[in-house]
């Protein structure tokens, strides 16, 4: 059948008027659009990149469910920095090639198709619809998938889009809200799918970490992520019928690098693992020595997250004096507010007018909204929290 058509309003070409004005502006065109990493990445990346540029694993074709190292550190990282002991609640784990490609075929590889229903939560990343209509499924967006009542009687449901911290709005679901989810798709025999690619990005705890110390700080962040999917507590020690993504395209810099990975119930990841092997969906051998570093570096972690905190804090600030109703995000990287004019594309047009230009919430979603990223350099968060001040 190959894949199916599908009809999405996420098209960054729409913002081409507005950039181009934005340009024309005394600052240039000031970009909180796309969440793209400005930031280097780690020393311990590059270097381990470096030294399995000619080991076995880079002339040789590597594995598809990764090496042994990495995925000792990708077990590692999950029992450290999520709490999650994968043997204990018998998950599996497959890498991918960035979480966007596991997003947007996840529907696929779990085999679903027309009569299949997955549900969605209505403001959210657009892929997630995307790869359900490719798939030839229907999608089914609820304002809040926490609330259970309101899926748990569709006929078809076959899986449920969890999203935790929130891309776009930095929600975040607590281990309460994840469990009686897990437990309404068990009874209805559907998979639930969590994206937990921003969970080490946490606010909620921020002004508790000292810095004054930073062994104490990076242990202390490592503990404070956002609540799992997987953890005993939450899939009741069982991963049956769930899978989790993470990325660190955020975490650490390595969007570039394309590393994620996929883990959860040991079954559906054996299976997909076999479509992947056939495919090529494989990660390459060096960037696999390099994810490894990435997930041991849990300190270079911490610096980011510094990064990430101070820039968010400074473009709420900004914001609020500009007149919009800011405020810092649970988690992720991005302040979502409702528009001033009550339509994003005319606060689109007086933003660019500044010479700002951030996504509009149609992509995600809600209209009536903005969304501005964090993942611009200290340079360029300033510039634009300059010119909203100026304008307020």
């Amino acid at each position: 059948m190959g894949f199916a058509a599908f009809d999405n309003t996420y098209d960054w070409s729409r913002l081409a008027t507005y950039r181009q004005t934005a340009m024309n502006t005394p600052n240039g065109q000031i970009d909180l659009s796309v969440g793209s990493p400005v930031d280097p990445v780690p020393q311990s990346v590059q270097r381990a990149l470096a030294a399995a540029a000619n080991e076995h694993n880079a002339f040789g074709y590597p594995k598809t469910i990764g090496t042994d190292d990495l995925r000792g550190a990708i077990a590692h990282w999950m029992r450290v920095c999520r709490g999650v002991d994968m043997d204990a609640v018998g998950a599996g784990v497959v890498p991918t090639v960035g979480s966007k490609e596991a997003v947007a075929l996840m529907a696929s590889l779990l085999g679903l198709g027309q009569g299949d229903v997955v549900i969605q939560p209505k403001v959210s990343y657009p892929t997630y619809e995307i790869g359900t209509q490719i798939a030839g499924a229907s999608v089914h967006k609820v304002d809040d998938v926490a609330d259970t009542d309101s899926w748990r009687t569709i006929p078809g449901v076959k899986a449920i889009w969890i999203n935790s911290p929130s891309n776009p709005t930095g929600a975040v679901l607590s281990a309460d809200q994840l469990a009686g989810i897990v437990a309404a798709a068990r009874e209805i025999g559907a998979v639930v799918l969590s994206d937990e690619c921003y969970a080490m990005m946490d606010w909620r705890t921020a002004s508790t970490h000292d810095d004054s110390n930073e062994a104490q700080a990076a242990n202390s962040f490592s503990l404070s992520s956002t609540p799992c999917v997987l953890s005993s507590a939450v899939c009741e020690g069982s991963a049956k019928g769930v899978l989790m993504l993470y990325s660190l395209s955020k975490q650490s810099n390595m969007a570039g690098y394309r590393t994620a990975f996929i883990a959860g119930d040991a079954g559906i990841i054996k299976h997909m693992s076999a479509y992947r092997k056939q495919l090529g969906l494989i990660i390459p051998g060096p960037v696999q020595a390099a994810m490894a570093a990435g997930l041991r570096d849990v300190a270079s972690v911490h610096n980011q997250w510094k990064r990430y905190r101070y820039r968010l804090e400074s473009l709420v600030s900004a914001l609020r004096d500009y007149g919009y109703d800011a405020h810092m995000p649970q988690g992720g990287l991005y302040v979502w507010v409702k528009a001033l004019s009550g339509d994003c594309w005319n606060d689109m047009a007086a933003l660019a007018d500044l010479g700002i230009v951030p996504s509009p919430g149609e992509f995600y979603g809600a209209p009536d909204s903005l969304r501005f990223s964090s993942t611009a350099d200290d340079e360029t968060i300033e510039l634009a929290c300059s010119a909203l001040r100026h304008a307020a």
